[in-house]
């Protein structure tokens, strides 16, 4: 369908004139029955530019209504949901395809052959997920233009993994799915990574931060260079002695060895084990080691952390600025649309949105209904007069503040009996009774866990922690029973905590009928036989974990622990763009890890355990710490490996491992993971957790100076929120030359 003629007026060339007074902007080249059809379409077109706004989206896209129908159904939440699943599926097929990870331990020694999908199977669910693919891509490539396609460099990438990942699915087809390498599986995290524009933004600032990131890098590794030097100086002079000799054949045996095993002290995790057989001879050579670890794990590790924390801030403020501007712009642009022109005594001219047709406009838009209803109420209160850009803007920065649900009114009794017994219930107090209950129910049951720590479950006589849950728990109900008395049901249901309390009591409850059912009521010496499901040792198990639990109830009594809660709340909303990033990061190294080591280790003769104290394995080596779980002979048991390496503890093991099964090469994949998820991603993930934690910190002691209230006025749960107070307004001008500037859409203002 070809796009609409140019929706407000000419184009600035073609006329002077400003647009007919008491007409609509984006209808003023519309005379006659298509006046309304054209109204019709300002609305569609601010509807479309507030959702555009509220999800920090571009406007640059087509603005007829064929072209605004398909984009609104393109960002519906059910063409969104079958897009993240389709990008979901395509990701979890690594899990079945060959190598498949169906099978019940990934430990070389008892594993057993894994059942491998047939050819086409999962070849045909590829084969529909790149077909979902293609759509989006075309219809992200119609919606967009031509013109704008070709400057994006994110649709043209698209495009390219599309071609690559269909051209290697037919490949495959035609080699019976044989082919040595699939390439297309190292694309795979690209769909994700195109279908998230925090995830964007995020990789964007990671590789602008990179440079400074080299820097320090480059001195981590003339740092370790030199000391490696050094080291094999010292370690291999003409006299040597047993205790230096053993140093020298451990750990500083060659130069790639010595730079290894700095490396890993690098990380500590071989710390003192590499300073101990030099150490054990001459308390000197300790010196070394301390000043190598001081300089590089204390100093230029830190350093590193500070310099990753302030560029990466910096430059995700830079881009979260433009999504500020995106959204601003987005609110303008429906401004424009909607303005429209009066005359008046007092006011000659006059240009504004009637309230009337902002309240058209807000019932068709995808808005939370809760901040609909208050952008609402304000257009209200202006009544007939025209809204300013300025104050059509403001409205819309009630999206960005805390929603405060009000509880329903308490039931009202009138029995002075039942007032008194409301309020007493309902008091604050109450609650901190409830909190010394649970704190007295979870010492009961560590103090009994001390006591039967030595003893077998099968021996362990439950009788008096048996009776202690069914009291506890009998007071658990009451407590909720007399709640929903005190706030009625509506008013107990409006507290998140009272619903966590809810669910808890009513699941102990029926463990707790349960286990009465077939175990009968505990008496001295209750150690019935197992009988159903469940032993009487889990069904108490099950309670008592069930029971910790509930003890997190004391969290929102305690303020300062009610921040670094909610602190960690907030990181989980924020951190899915940086989730992503992992998940992509080690998808890919999985994939790789999997076409590099599958089948490099092999099982021990025999298919048994080495015993520990075996003389023919070397003590701390992989095969005595029966690591053999750890490899990357299917993708499951890829990530767990490189989780464990990624923890770095113990990661010379993993090292030293690869080496010798499939060659010396193999560090440099380890050390590059650790680059890249130990150094970079984990301190992305202090600089946030940083920032997310000085902020509300720096923000409640400022209400806390004022009024004493820890409510803040805007809900912390986006990244491009976290930064708000810190970033700049756009000016007018800027939002206006960008508007100017639009490839479907023209002003006649």
């Amino acid at each position: 369908m070809a796009e609409s003629d140019p929706l407000l007026s000419q184009a600035r060339g073609g006329s002077d004139r400003d647009c007919p007074a008491g007409l609509p902007a984006c209808r003023s080249v519309l005379v006659g029955p298509g006046a309304n059809a054209g109204w019709d379409l300002c609305f569609d077109q601010a509807v479309v530019f507030i959702e555009d706004a509220i999800q920090y989206r571009s406007i640059n896209h087509r603005m007829d209504a064929w072209s605004m129908w398909l984009y609104r159904w393109y960002y519906s939440n059910t063409c969104q949901w079958i897009l993240s699943f389709t990008i979901f599926l395509i990701l979890s097929l690594a899990f079945i395809e060959t190598p498949s990870s169906l099978t019940s331990t990934s430990d070389v020694r008892y594993r057993s052959a894994p059942w491998n999908p047939p050819c086409g199977l999962t070849e045909s669910v590829e084969g529909l997920c790149l077909l979902v693919f293609v759509a989006d891509l075309v219809v992200k490539g119609y919606l967009v233009g031509w013109a704008q396609f070709r400057k994006n460099l994110w649709l043209l990438d698209y495009l390219v993994v599309l071609v690559v990942s269909l051209t290697d699915w037919m490949v495959s087809l035609s080699l019976v799915c044989q082919e040595p390498l699939r390439i297309r599986r190292l694309l795979r995290p690209f769909f994700l990574l195109q279908n998230s524009s925090m995830m964007k933004k995020t990789l964007k600032c990671i590789r602008w931060s990179l440079p400074e990131m080299a820097s320090v890098v480059l001195l981590l590794a003339l740092h370790l260079c030199v000391f490696t030097m050094l080291g094999m100086l010292l370690f291999t002079g003409e006299k040597q002695d047993d205790e230096q000799d053993r140093e020298r054949l451990t750990y500083f045996r060659n130069l790639p060895e010595a730079l290894t095993s700095l490396l890993v002290l690098l990380t500590t995790a071989n710390n003192p084990d590499v300073m101990v057989p030099a150490y054990s001879k001459n308390r000197a050579y300790a010196i070394f080691f301390i000043i190598f670890t001081l300089i590089g794990s204390l100093f230029l590790m830190n350093l590193l952390t500070a310099i990753i924390y302030n560029q990466f801030r910096g430059y995700l403020m830079k881009s979260l600025q433009a999504s500020l501007f995106r959204k601003r712009l987005g609110t303008r642009a429906a401004y424009e649309v909607l303005s429209t022109t009066a005359e008046g005594a007092a006011q000659p001219r006059g240009v504004g949105v009637q309230p009337q047709d902002l309240l058209q406009v807000l019932q068709k838009a995808q808005v939370d209904s809760t901040h609909k209803q208050a952008i609402m109420e304000k257009v209200r209160s202006y009544s007939g007069s025209l809204l300013s850009a300025d104050e059509f803007q403001k409205l819309f920065n009630e999206l960005d503040k805390r929603v405060t649900k009000e509880h329903p009114p308490r039931p009202e009794y009138r029995s002075p009996f039942l007032q008194s017994a409301q309020f007493l219930f309902g008091h604050q107090y109450f609650d901190y009774l409830g909190n010394l209950i649970v704190l007295a129910n979870l010492v009961s049951i560590c103090v009994f866990l001390v006591i039967d720590a030595d003893v077998l479950p099968r021996n362990r006589d439950d009788f008096i922690l048996g009776i202690l849950n069914c009291v506890f728990i009998l007071y658990y109900l009451a407590e909720m029973l007399v709640k929903v008395f005190a706030l009625g049901l509506l008013g107990y249901l409006s507290y998140p905590s009272n619903v966590f309390d809810g669910l808890l009591t009513l699941v102990l409850l029926v463990l707790e009928i349960s286990t009465l059912a077939v175990y009968r009521f505990p008496h001295p010496g209750w150690k019935p036989e197992m009988q159903g499901l469940l032993s009487l040792w889990d069904m108490v198990r099950l309670v008592n974990m069930l029971i910790v639990f509930r003890f997190l109830r004391i969290v929102p009594s305690m303020k300062l622990m009610a921040v670094v809660a909610s602190t960690i709340l907030d990181l989980i909303k924020n951190m899915r763009a940086f989730g992503g990033i992992l998940v992509v990061v080690y998808y890919v190294f999985a994939i790789i890890g999997i076409n590099l080591f599958q089948g490099v280790i092999v099982a021990p003769p025999g298919n048994s355990s080495l015993a520990p104290d075996n003389s023919s394995v070397a003590c701390g080596s992989y095969e005595q710490l029966e690591y053999w779980a750890n490899n990357f002979d299917d993708f499951a048991a890829a990530l767990v490996t490189l989780w464990n390496v990624m923890v770095v503890n113990n990661w010379q093991v993993f090292l030293d491992a690869f080496r010798r099964y499939s060659g010396p090469w193999s560090k440099i994949y380890f050390v590059l993971w650790w680059l890249v998820s130990s150094v970079i991603w984990v301190n992305l993930f202090l600089a946030l957790i940083l920032e997310n934690f000085l902020h509300k910190w720096d923000r409640r002691s400022h209400l806390q100076s004022l009024s004493g209230d820890m409510e803040t006025t805007y809900e912390m749960n986006t990244v491009e929120l976290l930064f708000r107070d810190i970033l700049e307004e756009p000016t007018e001008e800027e939002l206006m030359e960008k508007l100017k500037h639009h490839p479907h859409l023209q002003l006649c203002r």
